[in-house]
Order: C-alpha cells, then sequence, then structure tokens
C-alpha cells in the first residue's frame, strides 16, 4: 500500500503529464489525430515522453516488425514515423527538447529509414535481377545523397527530403541467365530508385514518410533519376550552375559508401582560390527569391520572406563559398556551426552572430510549431484569429501582438545584417563622387576623341597624359585582356575607371596607374580576386595607395594576389603583430591539411607572405620604424622555423622520439636580428643524440627542412637558405 506521500507524488506527475498533453492536443490538432487514432503510439508516448528518441530506438522498432513485402515495408516506416513525431512534437512543445534535438531525431529518422528501405529493397530486385557489379565484377550499390536541410542534419518535422541519387560505375547484373533477368546496372538503380520513392513518399491509410523532391539532380525534372558518378562529374564540371554549388554546400551521403563522390565534387563547390564572385551570385540569387516571394504573396513566409530563414543561411554560406576551398575547417554544413566559426574566425562580429543564431532558433522553432498544427510544411504565418493565438501558445507568448513584435525584432535586425554584407552600395569608395568618374569610363571604352582624352587625364593630375593614355589603350586592345571570359572582362571595364579615378588622387599619379594597371593584368584570369576589389572598393583604394607608396609591394601584390583578402580589414594591416597568436593560427592552419605536404607547404608560403605584406604596409606608412621591422622579419623567421621542425618531424615515417634533439643555428641577419626583406636564411644544423645510427634519422630531417623552406611551389619560395 502507498504512504501518502507516495500518492501525492504520484498525483502531482499525473496531474503534470494530463497538462503536458493537454497542451500537446491544444498546440497541434495533428498530435491529437494520432492519439485518438492509435492506442499504441499514446502508450509509447506516455511511457518514454522524458527520452529523445534515439537511432538504435528506431532501428529495434523495425527489427521486431516482420517485414516480408514492400506492403509491410511501408506501413512499418509510416508506424515509426508517427511515434517519433509525435514524442518530438509532445517533448518540443513542453519544453522537455530543444531545436538541437528536434531537427537532429528528425534528420536520423530519414537516415535511418532510407538505409532499412534500400536494405530491404535491394534484396528483393537482386532476387528478380541479380546483383549489380562493374565491369571488373566489383558489387554496386545505391548511393543517396540528401541535400538541403537532410544533408546539414536541420530536418524539420514536416519537411521534403532533398535527394539525389548515383552509382559508382556502369556494368550488369549477374546470375544464370535463364532464371534471372539480367540487366543493366543504370536500370537497376533506376528500378531500385523509384522503389524506394514510393515507399517512403506514397499516402496510405498509415500517412507518409517523407516528401520526396528530387529536383536539385542534374537537368531538374527532365534528368534521369539515378546517374553514375562518372556523368555527375561530368554535368558538374560542364553544366553546373552558381546556385547548385550554393546547394551541394549541404550534400551529405546518407548511405555508407560515398566518400569517392564527395572527394570528386568539393572542387566543384569550394574553388581553390578566394571566391569573392559568390556575393555576386548569391545576391542575385536572392534577388530571384525576392521576385518569386513577392508574385507569390509570400511576404509573411518566414523561409523566403525578408529577413528570414534564408537571408540566414546565405551569409553562413557566403562565406563558405568564398573562403571553403582555402580552409577546409569551414566545410561543415550545420548552419549554427558555421556561424560560430564564422566569429571564431573573426570573419563575423559577436554580436552579429548572436543576433543571428537567436533568430535563427526562433524562426526554426516558429517553423515546426507551424508544421505540427497539420502535419504540413508551411513556413506561413496563420491568418486567423483561433490560429494566431494556437501559434502564440505554441511559442510561449500571452497574445499574437507580443508574439509578432518579437518576430519583427528579429526579421528587421536578420534583413540589416542581409544588407551590411551583401549590399555594395554600403561599401562605396570615396571616388564614386569624383566628377571625372564618367569621364574615365568613356576614356577606358575608347569613346573620348585623343584629345579630349588628353585633356581629361591632365586635368585630373596625370602628367604624362599621353605615355598613360598610350598604356590604357595598349591594355584594351592586349590579347590577355581580349582572351578573357566575358565575366572577367566585365568585371575588369566596372575596375578600370576606378583604377584611373584612384590613382589620379595620388602624386604620382601615372606611376600609380602603371602600376595598378600591371597587378590588375596579372589577377585578371582569376574572375575571383577582380570580384574582391568589385565587392570591396575600399580594398581598391588600399591597393592605389599602397601601390603608389612602393613598387616593391606593388609588385609583391602581383606576385601573390591572394594577399589581397590583406586589405578587407584594414585596422588589422596596420596593427602590431601577436606572435603567439600567429604561431597558434599557423599550427592551426597546418593541422587542418595534416598528411597533405605539398598543401601544407603552400599554407606556410601564404602565412608568411601575408605577413611580411602587413609589415611591408606598416613601414611604408610610416609607422614602423626600421630596426623594429628587423625584429619583426626576425620573430617571423623563428617562428616559421620552430613549427616547420615540429610539422616536419612529425611527418618522418622513421623516427626514434616524439621531439628531436635538434637545433637550428642562425647566422648573419638572422642571427643578428636583422632580416629584410628579401634576407635568406644563413644556418646549420646540431644535433645532440647518443641513440644508435640517429645521424641517418637526423640527416634525413635536415634535409627535408631544406627541402620544406627552399623549394618553389605555386605559392612562391619561403626562404632562400645558405646551410655553408
Amino acid at each position: 500500500m502507498l504512504t501518502l506521500t507516495e500518492t501525492l507524488k504520484l498525483q502531482a506527475i499525473s496531474s503534470k503529464i494530463l497538462t503536458q498533453m493537454a497542451r500537446l492536443e491544444l498546440c497541434s490538432p495533428f498530435a491529437a489525430r494520432l492519439l485518438q487514432k492509435d492506442r499504441d503510439c499514446r502508450e509509447d508516448l506516455l511511457g518514454n515522453l522524458h527520452q529523445a528518441y534515439t537511432i538504435a530506438d528506431m532501428k529495434n522498432f523495425l527489427l521486431q516488425v516482420k517485414i516480408l513485402d514492400e506492403s509491410a515495408l511501408k506501413k512499418a516506416l509510416r508506424q515509426l514515423r508517427q511515434r517519433v513525431m509525435l514524442r518530438i512534437i509532445a517533448r518540443d512543445l513542453n519544453g522537455l527538447a530543444d531545436l538541437d534535438e528536434v531537427i537532429k531525431t528528425t534528420s536520423d529518422l530519414a537516415d535511418v529509414v532510407i538505409n532499412m528501405a534500400i536494405f530491404h529493397l535491394k534484396i528483393w530486385l537482386e532476387a528478380i535481377h541479380g546483383k549489380p557489379l562493374s565491369e571488373k565484377g566489383l558489387a554496386q550499390s545505391l548511393i543517396v545523397v540528401g541535400m538541403g536541410k537532410l544533408g546539414g542534419f536541420e530536418l524539420n518535422v514536416s519537411s521534403d527530403i532533398d535527394l539525389i541519387f548515383c552509382y559508382e560505375a556502369e556494368g550488369e547484373t549477374n546470375g544464370d541467365k535463364k532464371l534471372i533477368k539480367q540487366i543493366s546496372n543504370q536500370e537497376f538503380f533506376v528500378k531500385l530508385s523509384k522503389k524506394l520513392i514510393s515507399v517512403i513518399d506514397d499516402i496510405t491509410e498509415d500517412g507518409f514518410v517523407f516528401r520526396v523532391d528530387m529536383r536539385l539532380r542534374p537537368y531538374g525534372s527532365e534528368g534521369t533519376i539515378v546517374s553514375s558518378i562518372d556523368a555527375l562529374e561530368d554535368y558538374y564540371q560542364n553544366n553546373g550552375r552558381e546556385w547548385e554549388r550554393y546547394a551541394w554546400i549541404k550534400g551529405r551521403v546518407i548511405t555508407h559508401n560515398g566518400k569517392l563522390l564527395e572527394q570528386l565534387l568539393k572542387p566543384f563547390v569550394f574553388r581553390k582560390y578566394l571566391d569573392y564572385g559568390a556575393f555576386a551570385n548569391m545576391r542575385d540569387l536572392k534577388i530571384q527569391i525576392h521576385r518569386d516571394v513577392v508574385q507569390r504573396g509570400l511576404v509573411d513566409n518566414i523561409k523566403l520572406g525578408r529577413g528570414g530563414i534564408r537571408e540566414i543561411e546565405f551569409i553562413a554560406q557566403v562565406f563558405q563559398l568564398i573562403r571553403g576551398g582555402q580552409d577546409q575547417s569551414l566545410q561543415i554544413k550545420p548552419t549554427l556551426q558555421v556561424l560560430s566559426l564564422l566569429q571564431n574566425k573573426g570573419l563575423l562580429p559577436k554580436k552579429t552572430v548572436n543576433e543571428l543564431i537567436n533568430a535563427y532558433r526562433f524562426f526554426r522553432n516558429l517553423e515546426h510549431r507551424l508544421m505540427y498544427v497539420d502535419d504540413q510544411q508551411t513556413q506561413e504565418l496563420p491568418k486567423t484569429e483561433v490560429s494566431q493565438a494556437r501559434i502564440a501558445i505554441a511559442m510561449n507568448f500571452e497574445n499574437w501582438l507580443s508574439f509578432k513584435v518579437v518576430l519583427e525584432g528579429h526579421r528587421v535586425v536578420v534583413a540589416s545584417h542581409f544588407d551590411s554584407i551583401f549590399n555594395d552600395s554600403i561599401k562605396q569608395s570615396k571616388s564614386a563622387d569624383n566628377p571625372y568618374l564618367i569621364d574615365f569610363k568613356a576614356l577606358w571604352h575608347g569613346l573620348l576623341m585623343e584629345d579630349e582624352a588628353l585633356s581629361r587625364l591632365a586635368e585630373a593630375g596625370f602628367h604624362e597624359a599621353k605615355i598613360t593614355l598610350q598604356r590604357l589603350v595598349d591594355s584594351r586592345k592586349s590579347i590577355r585582356y581580349l582572351q578573357l571570359p566575358e565575366l572577367s572582362r566585365l568585371r575588369f571595364d566596372t575596375l578600370m575607371p576606378s583604377v584611373i579615378n584612384e590613382s589620379s588622387r595620388q602624386k604620382n599619379a601615372d606611376d600609380t596607374l602603371l602600376r595598378v594597371s600591371e597587378i590588375l593584368t596579372s589577377i585578371c584570369r582569376r574572375a575571383s580576386y577582380l570580384a574582391l576589389l568589385s565587392e570591396y572598393p575600399s580594398a581598391l583604394e588600399a591597393v592605389v595607395k599602397l601601390s603608389s607608396s612602393s613598387p616593391w609591394l606593388s609588385n609583391y601584390l602581383a606576385q601573390h594576389p591572394i594577399l589581397l583578402d590583406e586589405l578587407l580589414d584594414i585596422n588589422s594591416l596596420y596593427s602590431p603583430p601577436n606572435f603567439e597568436q600567429m604561431r597558434k593560427n599557423l599550427c592551426d592552419i597546418l593541422a587542418d591539411c595534416e598528411g597533405d605536404t605539398e598543401r601544407q607547404m603552400d599554407k606556410m608560403r601564404h602565412f608568411k607572405h601575408a605577413a611580411t605584406f602587413r609589415f611591408a604596409a606598416q613601414d611604408i606608412a610610416g609607422i614602423l620604424p626600421l630596426t623594429v621591422l628587423s625584429d619583426y622579419l626576425s620573430a617571423l623567421a623563428d617562428l616559421i622555423l620552430s613549427v616547420s621542425l615540429h610539422v616536419i618531424w612529425a611527418s618522418l615515417s622513421v623516427k626514434h622520439q616524439v621531439s628531436p634533439k635538434f637545433a637550428v643555428i642562425g647566422y648573419g641577419k638572422l642571427g643578428s636580428n636583422e632580416m629584410g626583406y628579401g634576407s635568406d636564411l644563413d644556418i646549420i644544423f646540431l644535433y645532440d643524440d647518443e641513440y644508435e645510427n640517429v645521424g641517418e634519422i637526423y640527416a634525413k630531417f635536415a634535409q627535408k627542412i631544406n627541402h620544406w623552406l627552399g623549394s618553389i611551389t605555386s605559392a612562391g619560395l619561403l626562404y632562400e637558405v645558405d646551410l655553408e
């Protein structure tokens, strides 16, 4: 018999559960219908409300069901979905689960369902046609790629799942031709793909599992439903569009055999160089979406409307597109993780990131509560008072008005951040006000008579107007310019009038224009660098000023155009170096590409060039005395040598201990802390180690150090090394 205390405790628990169930049924008519329809669902929910639905739980449920045909498979998957959705909705609405749990559990459900369906369907199909094999006899499997929110582990409770299907190699199925109807791998996987979609997407008496959207595949609705990896690679290399790069950022193989596909498509998604053209491309995509929103009357759509979810995603992903090829740590998929990483890397301010994350969580929670109502994929705010009241309660607000105030506050903040990042009118340079700019546009395009062109150049401050004009004419007629791709030529044409304009402001206008023109000529085949200067006029101003001050600096920029990225943060460019932080940054950069020696060597050279460029900019600006400059360059060499020793020793296949008993002795300018911009390294190597035959190990170590420092790679030279 229960004590009074135990009885009261049970009554309190029962009362709490009743309150939770009442809130569930009030805020989700869909959940209420499930509870009324299925007693097993109700019992499962009441018994497990306080624990998340795990992948193991999902698999165990399916293993306990006899699945002998497609009809049984459909029923089992739909029953699983009902239980998972019911628990997600109940836990979320009652504050027992957060957004992270909701989107992860829903994504896990999709992964489990897809893999379990393929497991059964493939067995049944192979019984008819045999096993699909490559021409070399290797077994083939269906590769399923989850796109969008499924790919990013961010799936909505009632969302479509965007899928792309492929397989590794062409061939045909095996088996006894008398008993088995052999078909090509293409035919086999088309049949399997169609069955998979049917099993997941069809609406039966038990509902559906997920709505399947295949429109992101090559050629969209007109393309084949499944392709070989070779066909996919050919499509994206020759026909891939910019919006597909954006889509593939979140592409994730959710079956077990997709490493080859991911490796092949990385170069398509993440460019080798900094890709500032992504700003213009994603801005155009947003304009198209906004136009569609207006035409379809979706202004109150919290995903596509102004200041909504899509704008937050665009902010995160534009930095991934720009820098993901250079920085592999940015090749992650979840939006919230990307935003946090952008803050850690100093690419977005902490305040901006916090506001975007808060808005994103608010929008996604709201999105789910809109979907909880009738299990429909919707991001539209309700129109009726009853529906508005339901959503306000589900979002823990007293009424619709107080909810709308907070919602609109988030939308205004997101729209403001989106504009500040994407709207180049905010970044316009001072030169836009120069009265000569219109004349310089006409001059560059050859629309002025020679006398008029010479007069404009002279008036603007060019002392050798005739020579300068001829250089501009020659540049327009050069093979290098004429053979540029159309997009690059348009960007070049956009930049040159501003370059002429900015150069005219310098005392040595003619020399400045020549130097900057040479920089543009050297980078013009890399459209992303032209895009950077177009998107950031302040960076173009800095290029002009630095080129005016120093022919060495302009030549350095022409040789290492990746340094243009350093001009985006002028404060950082002129800040004193923090060598401890620089060491940490370099170690992190090298760790990201561990195992790829060539890439590590390039990264270290980029690091050295960037640091040298910052020192030179401070030197030319007159804020760095010669003695301090020598100290900085010497400290940089020490840092690079120290990190190099650590990385190279770790990479040796044969070594006898964790750290070498090895020293580098610096002579000459390195030894006396008098390094200059072009100084070489006068060094010798010493070791003090009594280990047997250790001389061979250290000899190989020294050879690798010399190769690491003195080899010329695609990123240039680290240091000239003198070992004598």
